[in-house]
């Protein structure tokens, strides 16, 4: 089925180039005009499409080819945005940066759309030398349709009008020009910036659409977008809640916030209804056949999970119980017996799985995992290979002789057994997409659908 889906993607030549604002006002822009404006991540990030989500009022999804085969990326693309009136698609890093050999880099998932690209460009203390960047980015993949730039952190008008003749002279349209402006800055912690459900600010995000509905060319971008060939897909519907076999309890609030709406969608087609819960919050488990515990920031609100003494038993019933639980990250680190936080205390957690979880100050991974399943666990039978990646801050104490999976490492191939498992408990500092591995997602449901049974 051919799909016009209007298109663009907003990359930058490097990481903290103001990709996230820029793309955050421009949704908001949008959408204060009553276009309805889907957006999207290039990459395995949580915490940008957040923000997305409160400026376009829908779902912020997640491309990425190492997590997801490149062959579903389009269907899922075209799943969430086909009834929007357009797509605005945040980069990562820089336009040609992702994984070993550019996988799910910017640039190869505007080819696999065939979306045209606008870079934003910081040009503090810069002059010409922006157009000799902008050529270079333009003449380096020919493949890659740069259709434009985005100008940004400008300290004058002056400054604005000699990069703009620069660039006249190279042939690239300029698309924006935003001048510096602090109050734009969004707040950052050691995972990067702090997640919306923590900074949910409509000010914030007020004043980014107005500055940059004030400093974009909004029209020649919606024409660029609208230039785009339309895609060949197809959808594939969700089940419906009479066709539900078993509900699943999702953990979803300060602490825990890191999802791929696509990927919990898979559990859905395949009959799991999806009940959220809050274990910051709330005293009880909710009447559940399974339970997934996601990523995000537990070492932050660690004092209050501890004193959550009800939320905590709660969980390890379930866990004896034998009721299957899957952990991520922030997930796992809570299923642990102890965290301990930055400053050194240390916090009593669910005890379901045992060993420390402990922070540090130095990141301790990030990057693309594969990872084998050594055993059989709630996600699969042994051997089963999942693609997945790894982000964290913490590290664990405690060494334990039989790990269920084993990590390995896309960058540079190092290998290392990882994770705990305890009856159909199984946790680990891998993050992956249920799309990307439908396996997984059979196996889990089937075994919720069981212990329901």
């Amino acid at each position: 089925m051919a799909q016009a889906i209007p298109r663009i993607v907003i990359a930058a030549t490097q990481s903290g180039a103001g990709k996230t604002t820029i793309v955050t006002g421009l949704l908001t822009a949008l959408r204060q005009r009553g276009i309805v404006v889907q957006s999207f991540k290039v990459g395995p990030d949580y915490i940008d499409p957040g923000y997305h989500t409160l400026a376009s009022g829908r779902a912020g999804h997640n491309l990425d080819t190492w997590l997801v085969p490149k062959e579903k990326v389009e269907e899922l693309f075209a799943y969430d945005a086909g009834d929007a009136d357009i797509a605005i698609i945040e980069g990562v890093m820089g336009l040609f940066d992702g994984g070993k050999g550019g996988v799910s880099s910017t640039a190869e998932i505007a080819k696999l759309l065939r979306a045209p690209v606008v870079l934003v460009l910081d040009v503090k203390s810069m002059g010409e030398s922006a157009a000799a960047i902008a050529q270079g980015f333009r003449d380096y993949d020919p493949e890659v349709n740069l259709a434009g730039v985005i100008l940004n952190r400008l300290g004058s008008e002056t400054h604005e009008k000699m990069i703009r003749g620069a660039m006249k002279k190279v042939g690239i349209p300029v698309l924006g020009a935003m001048r510096r402006n602090d109050s734009l800055h969004m707040p950052e912690r050691h995972l990067g910036l702090v997640p919306a459900a923590e900074n949910a600010k409509s000010d914030a995000l007020e004043l980014m659409g107005a500055e940059v509905a004030r400093q974009l060319d909004l029209e020649s971008i919606l024409r660029l977008a609208c230039m785009a060939d339309d895609l060949e897909t197809e959808k594939e519907p969700v089940k419906s809640s009479a066709e539900m076999t078993c509900r699943i309890a999702v953990a979803h609030d300060e602490a825990f916030s890191f999802y791929y709406p696509a990927s919990l969608r898979e559990l859905q087609r395949r009959g799991a209804e999806l009940v959220p819960f809050r274990p910051l919050h709330d005293a009880h488990l909710p009447k559940a056949d399974g339970l997934i515990l996601g990523g995000g920031f537990p070492e932050m609100f660690a004092e209050k999970l501890a004193t959550n003494y009800t939320m905590r038993a709660s969980i390890r019933e379930a866990a004896t119980s034998g009721m299957p639980i899957y952990a991520e990250c922030g997930g796992y680190m809570y299923l642990k017996e102890e965290l301990i936080d930055f400053s050194g205390t240390c916090h009593a957690m669910a005890g379901v799985l045992p060993g420390t979880a402990r922070m540090t100050e130095n990141l301790q991974m990030v990057g693309y995992v594969e990872a084998e399943l050594l055993t059989e666990t709630v996600l699969g039978e042994k051997g089963l290979k999942l693609h997945g990646h790894e982000f964290h801050f913490s590290e664990e104490t405690g060494e334990e002789k039989d790990r269920p999976l084993r990590f390995t490492k896309l960058r540079n191939g190092q290998s290392y057994a990882a994770g705990s498992r305890a009856g159909n408990v199984l946790g680990s500092y891998l993050h992956l997409h249920f799309a990307g591995c439908p396996e997984a997602a059979d196996h889990f449901v089937e075994a919720c659908r069981k212990w329901a049974h």
